[in-house]
Parts: C-alpha cells; structure tokens; sequence
C-alpha cells in the first residue's frame, strides 16, 4: 500500500505543535466538510484530513508514525518492518474522531487490532474512570529465543511520548528490571503490577502489559512452541544415511538421518520446543547442498556419477 504523508496533508511541518497540528485542521475540515463543499473530492479529503488528524493530535500515535514517516516518501510501496514499535510505551485513549473502521488501510496496518490501545476489551481497555484507577499502559519487547527455553533477567529501556511547554512531542525514557518466564510465548504479556499511570486520589496505580516477540534468529524459526530450522545435509548423507550434530535453543544434539532422504524430508525431535505442558518440538527440515565443482578433482568425481549413475533427473516430465 502507499505510504500517507499526514503531515503534508495537514499541511504543517513535521516539528509542528500540537496547537499548529490542531488550527491547521480546523480549517481543513471547515474548507472540505460535505456540508459546505459540494465538490467530487471533498468528502475524501475531508476523511483523509480528519484520518491524519487522529493520529497527529494523539502525542503516541503521532509518534509512532514518526518512527516510520522518516523512512517513507509518498509513491512508495509501504510495509511496515515487524515489531516496529517495541520499545515504545503507550497507554491508549481511544478514537475520538469517528468510526477507525472508516480510515484507511494505511492507518489500520499501524493502529488497527486495538495495538495503541484504543480497543474496548483486552487487557490495555481504559479502567472505569470512577474508580479513579490508573490507566494501563503497553509496550512492546523482543527477546532472544534461548530466553524462551530458560527463563533469564532483562533490562528493559521503554521510550514514551512527552509533550513540552511549547507544545513540541518528544520522548523520555525509563528503565525496568523484568523477569522472562521460562516458556514464554511469542505475543504472550507479562504484567509488571503498578507501572502503568498513576491513579486518582486513592487509587491504585494502573499495570504494564509487555508484550514478547522474538529477535529474528539466523537459525531458528518459531511456530507456535514448535521450532524450526534448516538443516544442511550432504548427499552422500541423504543418500546413504548418517549421524549428525544439529544445533537446538538448548544445546546440540545427534540426529539420525535415515538412508534414502530427500530434499525438504522434516525430522521430529519430540518435547526439544519451547518449554510448556506439554512442551514444543523441534523440527530439522532437510536442506540437501551440493558440493561445488571448483576444481578438477571435485569436476572429475561428478563426472564418474554421470557415467556410472543411472539417474535421470528428468524423467517424469515425459520430454
């Protein structure tokens, strides 16, 4: 999808405050309200304005979008890079400018699914504001996938949008110590008690919600609590069978290839996944590599397989 440059279509400037962002629209949506322009384009400029104006407004959406805006030019196919946004703290507030529904893929690809915690339900929801509660805030983290499989100390820095005096959004930052779980999950939360906004009066301190994604990993991928790799393998080892050593989250271990194996052929280590009740597996899919022909010894012994094998890759598409 394109990238939607809010700013240029409010017409401010990037460094813009708050109150700038704020009279620039009022006069966007009184120029391009159905109600007063009947021109073709009026009511789509007219939710295109109100769309950028939701996420300008709001100190966190705006800076979300600005970790993004400054890799992006208009015209460009835009895809968001995945956990964009760990490290950021957010606490929600809701829409308030209409139906989400109503708004653009681009603002869905980044706000949609209550991620800044504008949804009604989960645990990121705006506490009752009678009982004088503190709100609850998000954030995401990454970790490594050994974390996973033994539970391990962090220190977290969290980054959250501050608005200064002159109206100008920055950020400051904090930071935790937290506990990793053995047997986390990717997209699971982990609850820091009483580090969300602080309450009213006498009420309790709103909670943290940290949600986990795993760092990409050279070597393994992650489906569920199961576990994936690419295994390299030789010929001669696909072909006649052997023994070999296999890298795991947990240390290497020995994995019996059988004789007659084929290229994508998936080896089940049952219980080596992620640490649960049940737990995961671990899962080698067979990767078969070719030695290269680099010199006139490695060419003459491919030479030998194609005179003395009777093997015909072709064979079954009957030209």
């Amino acid at each position: 999808m394109e990238y939607k440059d809010y700013y240029e279509i409010l017409g401010v400037e990037r460094n813009a405050t708050q109150d700038e962002i704020k009279r620039a629209y009022r006069k966007l949506a009184r120029t391009y309200h159905p109600d007063v322009n009947k021109e073709a384009d009026a009511e789509a400029k007219f939710k295109e304005t109100g769309e950028a104006y939701e996420v300008l407004k709001d100190p966190e959406k705006r800076t979300a979008y600005d970790q993004l805006g400054a890799n992006w030019q208009q015209g460009q196919e835009f895809r968001a890079p995945p956990n964009w946004d760990a490290g950021f703290e957010f606490s929600g507030g809701g829409y308030t400018e209409g139906d989400p529904s109503q708004f653009s893929d681009f603002f869905d690809t980044l706000f949609g699914d209550a991620r800044m915690g504008g949804g009604q339900g989960g645990p990121f929801a705006r506490r009752a504001q009678f009982h004088a509660e503190g709100q609850d805030h998000h954030a995401k983290i990454e970790i490594d996938l050994r974390d996973a499989f033994t539970g391990s100390k962090r220190t977290i820095t969290l980054r959250t949008p501050k608005v200064d005096s002159e109206g100008h959004v920055g950020l400051k930052e904090r930071t935790l110590n937290v506990s990793i779980p053995k047997g986390v999950r990717e997209g699971q939360h982990i609850r820091l008690a009483g580090q969300g906004s602080p309450g009213i009066g006498k009420g309790t301190a709103g909670d943290l919600y940290l949600e986990v994604r795993f760092a990409p990993d050279r070597l393994f991928r992650v489906e569920g609590r199961d576990v994936y790799m690419d295994l390299p393998v030789a010929p001669w080892e696909a072909a006649l069978g052997a023994n070999v050593k296999v890298p795991t989250p947990e240390g290497a271990v020995m994995l019996k290839i059988p004789p007659g194996s084929t290229q994508g052929r998936t080896m089940r280590l049952k219980g080596r996944g992620i640490p649960a009740s049940p737990p995961g597996d671990f899962y080698a899919v067979l990767k078969i590599v070719l030695p290269p022909a680099d010199n006139e010894k490695a060419k003459e012994l491919y030479r030998q397989m194609e005179r003395q094998l009777p093997f015909d890759t072709r064979a079954g598409l009957g030209v």
